[in-house]
């Protein structure tokens, strides 16, 4: 499956963003996909995930309340909603896949997206 995420600008502190990540090439069906960022550096850090059937849903600390993650399976596409953007939000944005159920670390993940940058000016 080859993923494309999208939706990345450059947002005032506050604002809000909604990224998609898109599958091609195959469905997410029996996938599990996560959110990542990676800020200039620093590691890349988990930030949200989601298992097929959206009924599970897992955040880092820090974006919970702010971030929401979402999946459209006729679409084949996976949102995060980012609202109340910090400074610190600030990062390049991954989207991938594992099979099966969600996990909050990077080496779990096979497939990954390009990126997509977020910047949040104060």
């Amino acid at each position: 499956v080859q993923l494309q995420a999208s939706g990345g600008g450059l947002v005032q502190a506050g604002g809000s963003l909604r990224l998609s990540c898109a599958a091609s090439g195959q469905t997410f069906i029996t996938y599990a996909i996560g959110w990542f960022r990676q800020a200039p550096g620093k590691e890349r850090e988990f930030v949200a995930a989601i298992s097929w059937s959206g009924g599970s849903t897992y955040y880092v600390d820090s974006v919970k309340g702010r971030f929401t993650i979402s999946i459209n399976n006729a679409k084949n596409t996976v949102y995060l909603q980012m609202n109340s953007l910090k400074p610190e939000d600030t990062a390049v944005y991954y989207c991938a896949t594992r099979n099966f159920t969600p996990r909050t670390t990077a080496n779990e993940y096979d497939n990954w997206g390009q990126g997509t940058l977020v910047t949040v000016s104060s």
